[in-house]
């Protein structure tokens, strides 16, 4: 057996895999298996050699809520296989939350190898349901959740250090700054790799993102005083673009 990490394998031998994996699924849970699809990279057709699997399979449990995942290495290769009853993928399909550019696509898109029913249709139009306002409500949990916090500790870090969290921050700024941006557009971005060069294909960015995105995509994140600003200039921006949406990022009374 491999043991040293993935290995170089081609288009057809991972879908191969794919398969092989989709009949165990049957094997497994029998009559119960409503849909098997592929998403991720290999969904795309832009795997590349060292690329793992991604796959789900949706349970008709009677009303159970069956959510876990199997995920594994072969030694040349990796597999994580989500297996969801169908109330619980419709229900996470239809869920707006931070991340949702990134989390979401498999929901739309995902290469069918077992649909008898048509419910990848069906899945698909959940994930096409939710509304304005849920974009919204994720918009500000992430100002409050995320970006309030991340200007908290970057102040801290400007006062009592150290700067060697520096660099991490400001690709979580970055990060989280992305996903604001693809919430606000309602798109969605293509993989983890393409977010930030994605999002700044987006419209009506923060002032302050383009920077601080740059930077991370650049790698140069060894001064200091640059993150510091680029960081602080994004806070002002998105201060002043979450006024102009109507976002909130200040409540005037305890929530409860």
């Amino acid at each position: 057996m491999n043991m040293n990490g993935p290995v170089e394998i081609s288009k057809r031998e991972r879908f191969q895999t794919c398969q092989e994996i989709a009949s165990r699924l049957h094997e497994v849970f029998k009559e119960k298996v409503l849909a098997i699809g592929v998403y991720g990279s290999v969904s795309r057709g832009t795997d590349g050699p060292f690329s793992d699997i991604e796959m789900f399979c949706v349970l008709d449990d009677s009303g159970d809520e069956t959510d876990f995942s199997y995920e594994w290495s072969a030694g040349p290769w990796k597999a994580e296989v989500n297996v969801m009853s169908a109330n619980v993928i419709l229900a996470t399909a239809a869920t707006v939350e931070g991340e949702w550019p990134l989390t979401h696509s498999p929901f739309f898109s995902p290469l069918s190898l077992y649909d008898p029913a048509g419910f990848l249709a069906e899945l698909k139009k959940a994930a096409e349901s939710p509304a304005k306002q849920d974009f919204k409500h994720a918009v500000n949990e992430v100002l409050v959740g995320e970006m309030y916090e991340f200007i908290g500790k970057l102040r801290n870090i400007s006062v009592n250090g150290p700067s060697t969290y520096l660099p991490y921050l400001t690709m979580q700024f970055a990060k989280y700054g992305a996903m604001l941006i693809g919430l606000h557009n309602q798109k969605r971005y293509s993989t983890g790799a393409m977010v930030l060069p994605e999002a700044l294909e987006l419209p009506d960015r923060p002032a302050g993102f383009d920077k601080v995105a740059r930077l991370v995509m650049s790698g140069n994140l060894s001064y200091p005083s640059e993150l510091l600003a680029a960081c602080e200039d994004f806070w002002s921006g998105l201060v002043a673009w979450a006024a102009e949406h109507d976002y909130t990022i200040h409540s005037k009374r305890i929530p409860f």
